[in-house]
């Protein structure tokens, strides 16, 4: 348990189950002359049309940030309060997150604040003026009530995003006086131009809908360096001390952690496919999935059940592709305690002599990191409970 709360806490991956459809066997653009983060790659469409019931509200960064690596390395994470002055109780039905800077965003998160956490959101702004604070992994507010299965996210922005619009029976719970915190990973390879994020909510009273959560499925990353490379972070321990050097001691305690929610050891099996699979606790129905991994990731697949004769696979990505992270709705699907989840990702170090974000960068043995150039492995499904 107390692994599965570290891992809740930590997860702080970049994409939405809320998202619009998105092909599950689209191209690696990044191969194929671009950048292999792009950050507008994907044209922005006609903001869709409000449903009855439903306001438009703004929340802007409140500073211009000018990102900056806290430590060593290439990533800042920065977590800003928005005040969606909420004076009544409400669901968010839809998003758009429209980065200032999408070619230095590597991805968005906004996690709902309680108003029992509200005053402790605001101090931790106030430290800094008002201009925000470093957070790896999540909010950096602790992870009161968080939990692998109700994971306390609102929605995200990651490459290829566009607005997201719920089903029409679903939103997400806003209590009244409820704080956001926007936490924006910047990726410092690309710039470090200040930045002013803001975010378009939908926000509906209607009565009768159904409260969407959002489930997290992570998994190791052990990749080994490729036969015949070599190197200092070639060694685990070494690479493991780099990522703790760059994000702080969260890095190896997830890294373990994993190792034990998912294998019940800490002794990793290295190779480039990786899985994790969970037995399911409370009953669900499945809305939505996605996936998440950064610039090695080639294929990602969640199943239900697998290796039994109800299997089902729930996403397929055989060709994954980091410009293209939206959400893939899928007809209804309900889980009951006792079935189980998989998620299982490959990936694989020769993208390095492809993408021209990983050129000149070292060979490494990769886990689990918070860096545009570390790994995830990680699923999510967006599901109402009966």
């Amino acid at each position: 348990m107390a692994a599965a709360a570290l891992l809740a806490a930590a997860c702080g991956a970049p994409t939405t189950a809320s998202a619009p459809p998105a092909a599950a066997t689209s191209t690696k653009a990044a191969a194929l002359g671009t950048t292999g983060h792009t950050g507008s790659a994907t044209p922005g469409a006609a903001p869709s049309l409000l449903r009855a019931g439903e306001s438009l509200r703004t929340v802007t960064a409140p500073v211009s940030y000018t990102p900056k690596a806290p430590a060593t390395g290439t990533d800042d994470y920065r977590c800003f309060v928005l005040d969606p002055r909420l004076t009544k109780d409400q669901f968010v039905t839809g998003f758009d997150i429209a980065p200032g800077q999408p070619d230095e965003v590597h991805h968005v998160i906004l996690f709902r604040v309680p108003p029992s956490a509200a005053s402790a959101a605001r101090a931790r702004d106030a430290d800094s003026g008002g201009k925000g604070w470093t957070c790896f992994g999540g909010a950096g507010l602790g992870s009161r009530g968080a939990t692998l299965d109700d994971a306390p996210w609102v929605g995200a922005w990651a490459p290829g995003g566009r607005e997201n619009v719920l089903p029409a029976d679903v939103g997400i719970p806003m209590e009244r006086g409820s704080l956001l915190v926007m936490q924006v990973h910047y990726n410092l390879r690309h710039g470090v131009t200040p930045d002013r994020t803001s975010v378009k909510l939908r926000l509906s009273s209607s009565p009768g809908l159904k409260p969407l959560e959002t489930m997290l499925y992570p998994a190791p990353v052990e990749l080994p360096c490729r036969p015949g490379k070599s190197g200092p972070l070639c060694d685990r321990s070494k690479a493991i001390a780099d990522v703790t050097e760059r994000f702080g001691a969260m890095s190896p305690r997830m890294v373990n952690g994993l190792l034990l929610v998912c294998d019940g050891t800490l002794l990793p099996s290295p190779g480039p496919t990786q899985s994790c699979t969970r037995t399911v606790e409370r009953a669900a129905t499945v809305r939505a999935v996605a996936g998440h991994m950064h610039l090695l990731g080639s294929s990602l697949r969640i199943e239900l059940n697998p290796d039994t004769a109800s299997a089902r696979t729930l996403l397929d990505i055989k060709t994954w592709d980091f410009d293209n992270q939206g959400a893939v709705p899928i007809p209804a699907t309900k889980i009951k305690p006792g079935d189980s989840i998989r998620v299982s990702c490959t990936h694989d170090q020769a993208w390095r002599d492809k993408l021209p974000d990983l050129q000149g960068l070292p060979e490494r043995y990769v886990v689990w990191g918070e860096g545009t150039t570390d790994e995830m492995c990680l699923g999510l499904l967006s599901v109402t409970r009966p």
